[in-house]
């Protein structure tokens, strides 16, 4: 597979089966000149996807993605090699590692779990969060630069506060130009924006990056919406932690951890 052109309505454009370009949707918000992590997670995903798709797998479903960020990400042609660390029927363990210009920037580790009917014992929070046609659109464009965030569709349940925040996050835009992707590869692309939604200090002032993501689901996410039920906390001495229960249309789906390093911006 190859393309010529860059789609306007894609975050990623495929080259061959693992190589990526990001388009400026794909630009980040601490650095214009860098790809925002959140769409980057999101084709992680898609690309195990096809990875186990090729293999033959089925039965399990994602339970526990984790990415470690290990250097800059530049807005410049990725590729992406997946692993099976622990193959199994009923538990599976896949790695990826995203280099660009020959060099590891993400490595992302994914546990699948097989799948059987629970409805029986299943139980949980069940609340849901107020339906995003309800709520009115958020300009995150007026704290953050950068096209990932100018692309998105952004309603708060209830104003932004400092470190406090729920709100749907949506696009219209495709993962990957002409090329479907999962509804949780889908899901996963956008998760990465809780760390900018409930900024417990301008970021103007202050730099708080995520070094990390690490997503725990106990149901597959379903649907164009992405909720983030968010809390930042910064600590004393360098490091905070941006915490998120993480829902779909009909409730919560998993937990998202990221942590940070704080300092001032130069």
């Amino acid at each position: 597979m190859s393309s010529s052109t860059t789609s306007p309505g894609s975050y990623f454009e495929a080259i061959d089966d693992r190589s990526y370009k990001p388009t400026q949707h794909a630009s980040g918000a601490w650095n214009t000149d860098e790809q925002h992590f959140s769409p980057l997670g999101g084709l992680v995903a898609h690309v195990i996807d096809r990875h186990r798709a090729d293999r033959g797998d089925e039965g399990l479903v994602l339970s526990r993605i984790s990415y470690d960020i290990l250097g800059r990400l530049a807005l410049d042609e990725c590729e992406i090699e997946v692993e099976t660390v622990r193959p199994g029927r009923t538990i599976e363990l896949l790695e990826a590692v995203v280099r660009i210009a020959g060099r590891p920037v993400v490595r992302a580790r994914a546990w699948f779990l097989a799948g059987f009917d629970t409805a029986a014992v299943a139980g949980g929070p069940e609340e849901r969060l107020t339906p995003p046609e309800e709520l009115a659109p958020w300009r995150m464009s007026d704290v953050w630069p950068g096209g990932y965030i100018a692309s998105v569709d952004v309603r708060p349940v209830a104003p932004p506060r400092p470190g406090r925040t729920t709100a749907w996050v949506s696009t219209p835009l495709d993962l990957v130009g002409g090329v479907p992707a999962g509804p949780v590869a889908s899901y996963l692309a956008l998760v990465d924006t809780a760390n900018g939604i409930a900024v417990r200090q301008p970021p103007t002032a202050w730099m708080f990056p995520n070094v990390d993501l690490t997503v725990h689901l106990h149901r597959q996410p379903r649907g164009a919406w992405t909720g983030l039920d968010t809390t930042v906390t910064f600590g004393p001495s360098g490091q905070g932690v941006t915490s998120t229960v993480l829902h779909d249309l009909d409730g919560p789906v998993g937990h998202a951890q990221q942590i940070l390093t704080v300092r001032p911006a130069p």
